[in-house]
């Protein structure tokens, strides 16, 4: 059932809640201004499209979330998408893509499917993260160096969207390096990396752009230097929000861009759903990960029609909400309408913004969002979560997020398979039992197996990627048994190959007179046996609770 997290919060609202979410609304507003503006510069669109996303996806995500202390708007985990769909497709195709995947949100949350995201493996999630910062780093690296690029690879008029076309660009226009740009954005660098020393509830990245444009104003005007700004890059930015507009569809449009809506549904939820879980570890409060899927579809849904971006859950910006106070919704929706008041009061002002400002703030974002502390403890793990985490990682710089994606899960599961089949036994239990292997359970419980029967336990599931051990074991099994038991106490899953194996060996005991009896058998397999058959064919009467039953009526058979 859909019903906002807002709508819980404002049973017991007070004036003195009100007072923190007003606090905290208007601090985390003044956070974002600066970061909404970077996000839409690093994603190849105007600036002014961070502000629009923040405000109206802000909002929304607030208002029909399923977290109480959620913000949303841009976030860097966008900008490669953005960027590619933008230089391809234009705006007009990013608008399309993202309403698409807005649609898809809601769909994951409506058919109550918010759970399944946490089980995108960590190691994916972390490769792709890291992979995303070199690639905004790396997209940085012209104004951070002040570069005039006039010189292109061949076969490009305006700076490439992928990995190696943009080192090679900055390569040929490396010569042409402004150092007034350099000076200053190391500066801005150093000083977003030592500023929390001194203040944390006041961001790095807000004084940093406060204090440059003020010096590139005064430096500008008493020495002639100068460096690109927002202004000269972009032009005015609008001080109102545009009119809404529809994305145009087409056949060609959806079948061409559907791929693409996908990976920014995938990582609008990933990282919404991951915000979301912090948040309830700094506040102790549970959030409902299907409704808050919806209010991030809705909002990814109404950002394009309002000149946006992709949206989601912010982990930085809803971190800072709590910290400051923050207590419900209310503080993300006064979070949007503090930015829409600063975009109609203070937005002309925006055009003096330097660029060189601009590349420290996501340069640092990217040092932030690479993860090195969890990259470092990944590399001391097993060899096929090294694996997963650098393909994903490399794909992501090199190819496309959405492939990094797509690989990644597929590696993922192959290793799973692997490792499943790989734990996977079945064991003879007599040689074990004849051996006297001190703490066998048939030993302790006094437990004598027949002479004319053969016990196997299978450990581990039996799937399709387990079924030959399966039938190597059993093509083992005494030429002269008349009876074999197979415990299944440790197999909790099977699936239709492992029916099908089971199918084949009850086949080939009945060619040689052999009654196989199952003991200990666990809800799932019983359920598939019922369901598939296999208990008519077995007979009910050999399905036994536990082994003491199972032998029991070994001895009933051969009796007989």
């Amino acid at each position: 059932m859909f019903k906002p997290e807002i709508l819980n919060t404002l049973k017991k609202y007070s004036p003195k809640t009100f007072l923190n979410d007003l606090t905290a609304g208007i601090i985390v507003g003044i956070v974002a201004l600066p970061l909404a503006i970077a996000f839409a510069i690093a994603s190849g669109v105007e600036p002014e499209r961070g502000l629009f996303t923040a405000i109206i996806a802000g909002f929304f995500i607030s208002l029909l979330g399923g977290s109480r202390v959620q913000i949303g708007g841009p976030t860097g985990a966008f900008a490669v998408i953005v960027y590619g769909v933008v230089a391809k497709y234009g705006y007009s195709g990013l608008a399309a893509a993202t309403v698409m995947a807005g649609i898809l949100l809601i769909m994951l949350g409506a058919f109550k499917m918010g759970g399944l995201v946490k089980f995108i493996p960590y190691t994916i999630v972390t490769g792709f993260t890291a992979g995303i910062a070199v690639t905004i780093a790396t997209g940085q690296i012209g104004d951070f160096l002040g570069l005039s690029i006039s010189v292109f690879p061949e076969g490009f008029s305006k700076m490439p969207g992928n990995f190696v076309g943009k080192i090679e660009t900055y390569a040929m226009n490396i010569t042409h390096i402004n150092y007034y740009s350099l000076i200053m954005a190391s500066v801005c660098l150093v000083l977003i990396f030592i500023w929390p020393h001194f203040c944390k509830k006041i961001p790095g990245s807000l004084i940093v752009i406060i204090l440059a444009t003020a010096a590139n104003i005064l430096l500008k005007k008493y020495t002639g230097l100068e460096t690109d700004t927002i202004g000269s890059r972009y032009g005015s930015i609008p001080s109102t929000l545009p009119s809404p507009l529809l994305p145009q569809f087409s056949v060609e449009t959806i079948t061409a861009l559907f791929p693409t809506s996908i990976s920014i549904a995938v990582l609008a939820a990933i990282e919404s759903l991951l915000s979301a879980v912090v948040a309830d570890g700094m506040t102790g409060t549970k959030h409902d990960s299907d409704t808050e899927l919806i209010a991030q579809g809705i909002a990814n849904i109404a950002s394009p029609i309002f000149g946006g971006i992709p949206a989601t859950g912010a982990i930085a910006r809803t971190a800072t909400n709590i910290k400051n106070g923050g207590k419900t919704p209310v503080a993300g929706i006064i979070h949007a309408i503090t930015l829409l008041l600063i975009m109609l009061i203070l937005g002309k002002y925006a055009v003096y913004i330097p660029m060189a400002a601009l590349s420290a703030v996501l340069i640092n974002v990217s040092w932030n969002m690479a993860g090195f502390p969890a990259v470092k403890a990944l590399l001391k793990g097993q060899k096929s979560d090294i694996f997963v985490l650098a393909a994903t990682f490399l794909i992501t710089i090199f190819i496309d997020l959405t492939v990094a994606i797509e690989f990644g899960l597929g590696f993922a599961a192959f290793f799973f398979i692997k490792k499943m089949i790989d734990v996977s036994e079945v064991q003879n239990k007599r040689d074990s039992i004849a051996g006297g292997i001190s703490g066998n359970e048939f030993l302790e419980e006094n437990i004598e197996i027949p002479e004319s029967a053969v016990v196997y336990e299978i450990d581990g599931p039996l799937f399709f990627g387990t079924v030959r051990k399966f039938e190597f074991a059993i093509e083992r099994a005494g030429a002269n048994a008349k009876v074999l038991i197979l415990r299944m106490q440790n197999m909790i899953y099977i699936d239709a190959g492992g029916i099908r194996a089971l199918e084949q060996a009850k086949a080939a005991c009945d060619k040689n007179g052999i009654t196989i009896v199952i003991s200990g058998i666990h809800t799932q397999p019983y359920i598939l046996f019922s369901k598939m058959g296999m208990i008519e064919k077995l007979g009910k009467e050999n399905i036994c609770a536990d082994i003491k039953e199972a032998l029991s009526r070994t001895n009933q058979l051969l009796v007989n």
